[in-house]
């Protein structure tokens, strides 16, 4: 591997020790699967993470987010929970001669989505039974499976008799599902590296460019009447409809405009504007009064959220309804991420993948959001998206691929040995 500063045979070593303990691996994974992590609900998984990384002789911070700080910056997403709810989990490793080696961050969100009916799943949520191959649960791809892949990477190198000689912060952070604000609010307190790696489920690839995203909430208003009067009354929800397609007007807009944005080209449909939740209406026999939907809509790296945001309101400031119209932000307000070629980070990761795989290593962009974004905007840091593959996320019966798994825990650990440096354990 060159440049990495590892022989053959500690590579072997780290290699050997990945697949030695890869049957722990897999449990710890599977027990992360059943504390189910919702957000705001993700104390007892955090809990879980606190006691790891204790057990490996982390200096541990936990700690609650705090909203006066974390509103002041421009990567701020609203949160509508309470901030009493959210904590961050930061071990950190500090090798007795820290100047030695390049340091690393090893990022990755504790928090999952909702289920959905879960009669619809073939079997529990949270559960993570290993089936063909695949291990099944809520955020088993997304992203629980990166997590422990991150601990037991660190893991195989200490195994191999190999002490990393640069400073390693491991994070467990919240929000990634909806603000962005877990990752934000680690930054803010000073966790910052020569590195990033987010082992996000991306089938074995890197992640050369991602999306920004919006959440947003819009309410529409009417006017209510018995329904034997209906044609007096003013439909909220039936008003709500055209506003939608309005709004995916400028999603088409922008959709048209990707041949000027590097790395989005040949994307079929880069920008999306999902209708995710709706609702409306006090009483069946009423004509309802108002109508409320959120959106998620998303733009590309190069586009400052708040001009977004401004295309955004002067839509729906310009539809023609009787209906009174209004839109407030809910969550997300970040902007997009390219990860520029060639960086010494990407390079030490590709030699890695391609010593484990014997492949090269891919990128692709991808129209989904990514935390790494804090990270390469806010501080310049390097930011390496690259996980398992993992398919239905954030779907019914969501998996990871099990190989897959090892073979990027194996990758981060070669990464982490030849990125940081590493000594022999006397």
């Amino acid at each position: 591997m060159p440049g990495s500063g590892l022989d053959d045979g500690q590579r072997t070593r780290i290699l050997d020790a990945v697949d030695a303990a890869f049957d722990r691996q897999l449990a710890f994974t599977a027990e992360l699967v059943r504390h189910p992590s919702l957000r705001a609900q993700e104390a007892s998984a955090q809990d879980l993470m606190v006691s790891a990384l204790q057990e490996r002789g982390f200096e541990l911070d936990r700690w609650q987010l705090e909203e006066e700080s974390l509103s002041g910056h421009v990567g701020y997403g609203p949160t509508t929970v309470d901030f009493e709810d959210l904590t961050n989990v930061v071990g950190t490793y500090t090798p007795s001669a820290p100047a030695a080696g390049r340091s690393l961050i090893l990022n990755g969100h504790i928090d999952v989505v909702p289920t959905g009916p879960v009669e619809t799943w073939s079997r529990s949520p949270w559960d993570a039974p290993i089936l063909d191959g695949w291990m099944y649960g809520r955020g088993v791809g997304d992203m629980k499976a990166g997590l422990a892949a991150n601990l037991f990477a660190f893991d195989a190198v200490r195994a191999a008799g190999l002490s990393p000689q640069g400073r390693i912060h491991v994070q467990s952070v919240v929000e990634e599902e909806c603000t962005g604000n877990g990752s934000l609010a680690a930054l803010q307190r000073g966790y910052t590296a020569d590195a990033v790696v987010i082992p996000e489920p991306e089938e074995d690839m890197l992640v050369r460019a991602n999306v920004g995203v919006i959440w947003f909430r819009v309410r529409v208003s009417g006017q209510p009447t018995h329904v034997r009067e209906m044609a007096s009354g003013f439909n909220a929800i039936d008003a709500a409809y055209p506003i939608m397609q309005e709004l995916r007007t400028v999603q088409d807009r922008w959709n048209a405009e990707k041949g000027e944005h590097r790395y989005f080209e040949d994307l079929d449909h880069p920008i999306n504007f999902n209708i995710g939740r709706i609702a409306g209406g006090d009483w069946p026999s009423s004509v309802p009064s108002w109508c409320e939907f959120d959106v998620r809509a998303s733009l590309y790296p190069g586009i400052s959220a708040a001009d977004a945001w401004r295309e955004i309101e002067d839509c729906l400031a310009g539809i023609d309804s009787d209906a009174e119209i209004s839109a407030v932000r809910t969550g997300f307000f970040s902007e997009g991420h390219v990860l520029e070629e060639g960086s010494a980070a990407e390079q030490a990761l590709a030699a890695a993948h391609q010593h484990v795989t014997g492949a090269a290593l891919q990128s692709f962009t991808t129209p989904g959001y990514l935390d790494g974004r804090v990270f390469s905007l806010y501080a310049g840091i390097p930011a390496l998206a690259y996980g398992p593959t993992s398919e239905a996320i954030h779907g019914f019966d969501e998996r990871v691929s099990v190989e897959s798994v090892r073979n990027v825990t194996k990758t981060i650990a070669l990464f982490i040995a030849g990125w940081c440096g590493v000594a022999e354990t006397a």
